[in-house]
């Protein structure tokens, strides 16, 4: 397993687009505009509706229900069914977009992911310039719901491809597959499947006011028991038509399949809407066996941590006896640190985006006199501020005369602290964006790595300041 960059760019939205519909659980009339995103932000929702307009990220370890829908949660505010859309943006090949709504839900549209797609491609598609990444799979990753059978497996393939296998136990519905090769087919091949439910399902949901939104046009329902007077008048007064029928192949009226297979074509898309929560294009081939919201975003976390520990452990493999980007007397014409608190000796590699350096630690440190007597440790918080120092190389490498800059921080989340560091050892620091830099504000993620290993971790704020 391998977290590569592409050379591929990152692409967004060209401009903002609109769409108004009805959330299907919420029955509310609901704005949705997506919105270009920066570059390494991801796909993002915001609530405009509430008060400082609160964003979730879509992120896996935020998924808190997966009953009727994938349904994400971040400081009490909440967003529901949001596969649908995040299917659009991957399969048009999007990695940042601002999803704006004024309610919980995204509209319903007819069921699928089409009218995304079209909006998407009406605000048009835009290369960024800083590169994508993937996950590139080596090995099999498989997770299984023993209660339900429902089964996930991610194996190695040259490219992002999809099976759904699909089996309720139902004559009405059979045993379905459905395969997507490439992912620039979403749009002709998956993107207007729409959502489906069986009847006894509908009765349920109409019963407990859950299904607010629905009618004949956003959901295929499949009669799975034979449809009583009294159902037929709930149906026809919930979707408000004067009748309804079973159609000869086991469906209600009003609506033509738009496949055999759209069951599974839903199902796929489901798959690869969930499958956006893990963050990070995958590499490999997605197998699944009766998938379902809930199998699906437990892989989702799965690889989401996997990848996180990846990340972690992932030390840069540079050559400590190769001529540096940057030696010493190079950083101190950018930073104004000087000794005994320059605390790192040389800069291997600078992008726009990440940024490598080292520190040999010595006995010769002033810390050590204190820190502690008889048995010398570097304090994490200076293992910290090397890091910080090293990110500062990145943030100051943004502007013509960073000798006329200062870099304070912030903030610092999410600091560990994994093993000691004594003389002898030599730290190397990793720092990459999490968000473009704005205004002289710079938020990464630093690693510290030392004897093969992860020694320290922490999520920086820092900015810049011109010196008066």
């Amino acid at each position: 397993m391998a977290i590569i960059k592409t050379e591929t760019k990152q692409k967004t939205i060209e401009k903002e687009v609109t769409l108004s519909g009805v959330g299907l659980h919420t029955g509310a009339e609901v704005t949705m505009v997506f919105k270009p995103g920066a570059e390494n932000s991801g796909f993002v929702f915001q609530r405009v509706d509430l008060e400082g307009s609160p964003k979730i990220e879509a992120d896996a370890n935020f998924v808190t229900n997966t009953q009727r829908g994938t349904c994400l949660e971040k400081n009490g505010v909440v967003i529901q069914t949001s596969e649908h859309v995040l299917a659009a943006l991957v399969g048009l090949d999007i990695d940042n977009a601002i999803i704006e709504l004024n309610a919980s839900e995204p509209p319903i549209m007819d069921g699928s992911s089409k009218f995304f797609v079209e909006a998407l491609e009406e605000a048009g598609i835009v290369e960024q310039e800083a590169f994508r990444e993937e996950y590139e799979v080596t090995n099999v990753v498989s997770y299984t719901d023993e209660e339900t059978g429902s089964e996930i497996i991610l194996m190695p393939a040259n490219s992002y491809q999809v099976t759904t296998m699909v089996d309720f136990g139902t004559k009405v519905l059979g045993t379905q597959n459905a395969n997507l090769n490439n992912i620039s087919d979403f749009k002709d091949q998956i993107a207007n499947s729409r959502t489906f439910s069986f009847l006894h399902e509908i009765e349920m949901l109409l019963e407990h006011g859950l299904i607010k939104g629905g009618d004949l046009n956003n959901a295929i329902v499949y009669v799975d028991k034979e449809l009583s007077p009294e159902t037929m008048e709930k149906l026809r007064v919930a979707f408000n038509k004067d009748n309804i029928a079973v159609k000869p192949n086991g469906i209600l009226d009003n609506l033509t399949l738009h496949y055999p297979n759209e069951a599974a074509r839903h199902k796929l898309l489901d798959v690869i809407g969930d499958l956006a929560l893990i963050g990070i294009r995958l590499r490999g081939k997605v197998i699944a066996n009766k998938p379902g919201h809930f199998v699906n975003t437990q892989f989702a976390k799965k690889m989401s941590k996997l990848i996180k520990n990846e990340r972690r452990n992932n030390v840069p493999q540079i050559d400590l006896h190769s001529e540096p980007l940057m030696d010493v007397n190079q950083i101190m014409e950018m930073l104004p640190h000087r000794q005994p608190f320059l605390l790192i000796d040389k800069i291997y590699e600078l992008t726009d985006t990440d940024v490598i350096g080292m520190k040999n630690v010595t006995m010769n440190e002033e810390f050590f006199k204190g820190h502690f007597p008889g048995a010398p440790v570097m304090p994490g918080v200076l293992i910290v501020e090397a890091m910080a120092q090293t990110g500062g190389i990145l943030v100051l490498s943004t502007v013509p005369d960073p000798e006329n800059y200062l870099t304070f921080f912030m903030k610092m989340d999410n600091v560990k602290f994994k093993q000691k560091i004594v003389p002898g050892d030599t730290l190397i620091f990793k720092c990459s964006l999490i968000s473009p830099i704005r205004r002289g504000i710079c938020h990464m993620q630093g690693y510290a790595y030392a004897n093969g290993r992860l020694c320290a971790e922490a999520e920086l704020m820092a900015q810049i300041s011109k010196v008066k």
